[in-house]
């Protein structure tokens, strides 16, 4: 991974674990279920947007090697890789 990208992508999981550990305590606090899935919400979207940030990453490093590939086949197993994974994260 591409270090810009790198150190993005470990600020935004740093906030998600703290965001779930601030979960976990309003759990245990018993707060408003309401209050508690928008924490959930946020944390959601950290780790979406930490996603994006790999998924840029690999398609600049990566990608771009495959792509410019003079194999046909590994243009195709690359293409294939990328639409696996965006079905994964698009549940």
């Amino acid at each position: 991974m591409l270090q810009q990208y790198s150190d993005k992508v470990k600020i935004n999981l740093k906030k998600a674990a703290g965001q779930l550990a601030l979960i976990a305590k309003m759990i245990d606090g018993d707060r408003y279920c309401l209050d508690v899935a928008q924490q959930v919400n946020a944390a959601i979207g950290l780790l979406k947007q930490a996603n994006l940030v790999i998924m840029e990453s690999h398609l600049l490093s990566c990608g771009a090697k495959k792509l410019n590939s003079k194999n046909a086949a590994e243009k195709t197993a690359f293409a294939k890789e990328l639409i696996k994974v965006f079905n994964v994260s698009a549940k």
